[in-house]
């Protein structure tokens, strides 16, 4: 969770600097990190070794975070959503070369921010830190 905040401050950094595709990578990647921890706190011990092993692409972590987190409840369907959403905004801002607003770019500055909110909440509540 520690990388993911880090992440997170750097995208509000690289906004306020004018960058919105730098924002957007690194907003996603605060998402992504968070998500990350959430699946490793979600199984504790050798099963999250034994999980993240299995885990080797974006899209893989994508998909088990919804799988394995937002369809049996444990997270709010919204964080999927919006970890889906920023995936698709970074692939436009790193690779694609489309433009990337500044209103795309505080959205993701501010979900990133939600997200890693979010799963603190729900995992310090219950497991500790993810």
């Amino acid at each position: 969770m520690d990388k993911a905040k880090r992440a997170s401050a750097s995208a509000e950094l690289l906004l306020n600097a004018g960058d919105p595709e730098g924002a957007c990578n690194r907003a996603y990647y605060a998402m992504f990190d968070a998500a990350r921890a959430a699946l490793i706190a979600s199984r504790p011990g050798a099963d999250a070794d034994a999980e993240m092993t299995k885990v080797r692409t974006h899209s893989g972590l994508i998909t088990a975070f919804g799988l394995r987190l937002v369809k049996t409840g444990r997270l709010p369907v919204e964080l999927g959503r919006a970890l889906n959403r920023a995936s698709e905004l970074r692939l436009a801002a790193d690779y694609t070369g489309g433009p990337v607003t500044k209103g795309q770019a505080e959205w993701m500055v501010n979900q990133s921010k939600a997200f890693i909110a979010e799963v603190h909440r729900a995992f310090t509540s219950h497991e500790g830190e993810p």
